[in-house]
């Protein structure tokens, strides 16, 4: 309902007070296409949890979050969702709590179970986008794939130690299988040895978020082809051109 009532407070060309500093960026249209999207955010561990709330505050109208887990005391070093209060409590939970204190104008579609090349096509029905938020390639591939029988694009994510990388993968594009392989892939991955520190999340997300947004509002240039590869402890930004179908 309150969804609904900021959708027509945007037609009339009155701001609901929460958008105004969007305005500027997205526009009235642009604010108002952002409301009527879906996302999918698969994980809301690290990554997925500066993705659901630069999502919610973005006024993205409805998040799907998935992730099997319950928050742990390891996990407060990095998730922004995880506080003493929460621990123990599945973390799609705290998730669709918090969107409610940040802007109860968005849905939040709550699964707490693994995502799985079974599952992950009906998790994502809905999705105009969805968001990689997982900790291994393994199942960064099973995605991959996911998204591709649905259509739609994946915005990747990745993080160990200070370094961290972000793609966008539209339908028919392989580019996972390009960083990873598609044998013998882990089940884990580098961060397994270099560790999360809290500011690899914080950056990798928020170029995820980025590239959501210049997908649901059509302007920007996607990272499509491109691994956008950075390094916190050196100070580096690089980009890596990876080969794509499709182009």
């Amino acid at each position: 309902v309150l969804r609904q009532a900021e959708l027509l407070a945007l037609e009339a060309k009155v701001v609901p007070e929460r958008y105004l500093r969007n305005l500027g960026t997205f526009g009235w249209d642009g604010q108002h296409r952002l409301l009527e999207a879906s996302v999918a955010v698969i994980g809301c561990g690290g990554l997925g949890g500066y993705l659901v709330e630069g999502l919610a505050r973005s006024g993205v109208g409805r998040l799907v979050v998935v992730d099997a887990d319950r928050f742990a005391a390891h996990n407060l070093n990095r998730q922004l969702l995880c506080t003493l209060d929460d621990l123990g409590q599945p973390k799609v939970e705290v998730a669709r709590r918090r969107v409610e204190r940040v802007n109860p104008a968005v849905e939040v579609v709550a699964w707490a179970v693994s995502a799985t090349a079974e599952n992950l096509p009906g998790l994502l029905e809905e999705a105009q986008v969805v968001v990689d938020a997982l900790d291994n390639p393994r199942d960064r591939l099973v995605l991959q794939s996911a998204a591709r029988q649905r259509g739609i694009p994946l915005v990747h994510g990745a993080v160990a130690g200070p370094i961290g990388q972000v793609t966008t993968i539209l339908p028919g594009d392989d580019t996972l299988a390009l960083l990873y392989g598609t044998e013998g892939v882990m089940d884990h991955g580098a961060e397994w040895f270099l560790g999360t520190p809290a500011m690899g999340p914080m950056l990798v997300a928020a170029c995820q978020v980025a590239e959501v947004l210049k997908i649901l509002l059509g302007r920007g240039k996607l990272l499509r082809g491109r691994l956008l590869y950075l390094d916190l402890e050196s100070g580096t930004v690089e980009q890596f051109l990876l080969g794509c179908s499709g182009e």
